[in-house]
């Protein structure tokens, strides 16, 4: 490595929900970090994805969606937004190909720090739609360095756009050992998958209402056992999401551990169990119980 020319920078991946953020970060790191299903504000955390080159090192923060809290879980997850902000040598600002420009945007308009804007789903496009966006963002921001069209669901485009991360990158040592991947535990990514199969499986409010907390994670020569304890806010919730005879949460294990071997590369024993936390997105406590606050 020579300390003279390698780059490692923080890139923070920004945007309202359900815009492909988690899909494009997955695509760029090459791994799949955060979950992403068709509901918005899937990810809750801030999840950094380590993407390690011969000369390089970029670390991608994949972010809540940007919105007006109306609650104490919501301001949790855009404290992690704004520290991501704060740390990033260069953001990533996620829109997608329909999207338009609102008042959540005016604070880009004054950031010192280089921004990148990406319009994602091109895949979705119809005749000059892209050039017309393309068009239409640089009147709204004009301030951004660079307007890259892709599809982080294809991986359209995102060739270019990785090289002009790198070429953005600052030159800096490595900040983590070149073999990480990410600065999570092993136990926040069972915990986000099984999170992911509630977002799947159930509708209305069951997966914005679920928090999934795992109380014990033992890895054994060959097998790696996992109780993951699945909160909800009300009795009513949990009945929902055990199902008939067990039904529900007997697929929602079912599919996750499936994930969890995949993830692991070994055999998993996955326990389930449902508890009530009334309202725990407005406690304070309970938002720290969960690792939403310090």
């Amino acid at each position: 490595m020579d300390a003279t020319t390698f780059k490692s920078g923080f890139v923070s991946i920004i945007g309202k929900p359900n815009v492909g953020k988690s899909t494009l970060m997955n695509r760029l790191v090459g791994e799949q970090l955060s979950i992403i299903t068709p509901k918005a504000q899937t990810t809750r955390h801030r999840i950094m994805g380590i993407l390690n080159g011969e000369n390089y090192q970029v670390v991608y923060s994949d972010t809540p969606g940007i919105l007006e809290p109306k609650y104490s879980l919501h301001e949790a997850m855009m404290s992690y937004v704004k520290v991501s902000l704060q740390d990033a040598d260069l953001i990533l600002l996620v829109v997608e190909l329909g999207e338009k420009y609102d008042s959540l945007f005016d604070r880009f308009k004054h950031f010192s720090t280089p921004i990148l804007l990406v319009i994602n789903k091109i895949d979705q496009a119809k005749g000059s739609q892209v050039e017309d966006k393309v068009a239409y963002w640089k009147e709204c921001l004009p301030n951004v360095h660079e307007i890259i069209p892709v599809s982080a669901n294809s991986g359209q485009n995102t060739d270019h756009l990785m090289k002009t991360i790198i070429d953005l990158t600052p030159i800096h040592p490595p900040y983590f050992p070149t073999d990480e991947m990410t600065d999570r535990s092993e136990r926040f990514f069972a915990s986000e998958i099984v999170r992911e199969k509630i977002f799947l499986n159930y509708s209305d409010e069951i997966p914005y209402s679920s928090e999934v907390s795992i109380n014990s994670f033992k890895e054994e020569e060959d097998i790696i056992r996992i109780r993951a304890e699945i909160y909800v806010e009300r009795e009513s919730q949990k009945g929902i999401l055990i199902g008939k005879g067990g039904s529900s949460l007997k697929k929602v294990g079912i599919e996750a551990r499936a994930d969890m071997e995949s993830f692991f590369q070994k055999k998993v024993f996955l326990e389930t169990h449902v508890k009530v936390a009334d309202n725990w997105r407005k406690q304070t406590n309970k938002l720290r119980q969960f690792g939403y606050l310090e």
